[in-house]
């Protein structure tokens, strides 16, 4: 276990509009803020499709991370993350879980890792800039690769 005291910075309440992509519009955000550290402790939004982390078949290796994809139309959604930055490109690199449901099917439930969404009329979020210590999000060979957040240099 690691802990981390959090110096946080500036809160925004951001709206995204109807039809954007959801990560070019994250992304997008953050560079005309200068934003490259922080949380979404919170957000709605309604999505005409997006794409979770999951699988129907059977996972082979079930400590391994999960690749697959599903596909939505027609959710609600609700979700958190984080946002760590990447020097090396100059970008964010957002972790967003979500909590989907699909509302041609008595809104139906799906949770999982947010890969893709397009907006459907709205998406309200909150988002807090850590300003120390620095969010980096490294990949970690001994585990998959899989890209864990790391604090400070």
């Amino acid at each position: 276990m690691r802990s981390y005291e959090l110096t946080t910075g500036r809160t925004f309440a951001v709206n995204f509009d109807h039809g954007d992509d959801f990560f070019p519009t994250l992304a997008k955000f953050c560079q005309q803020n200068g934003f490259r550290h922080g949380y979404i402790p919170m957000f709605i939004a309604g999505f005409a499709e997006a794409e979770i982390v999951g699988a129907c078949e059977k996972i082979e290796d079930p400590e391994a991370p999960v690749w697959s994809k599903v596909h939505l139309t027609g959710v609600e959604a609700m979700g958190c993350g984080t946002i760590a930055y990447d020097a090396a490109t100059d970008s964010v690199l957002p972790h967003i879980h979500t909590s989907l449901g699909e509302k041609a099917r008595s809104a139906t439930g799906h949770t999982s890792h947010l890969l893709s969404a397009r907006v459907q009329f709205l998406v309200e979020m909150l988002v807090v800039e850590v300003t120390a210590p620095s969010m980096t999000r490294p990949q970690h060979p001994d585990l998959y690769d899989v890209p864990l957040l790391t604090f400070g240099a």
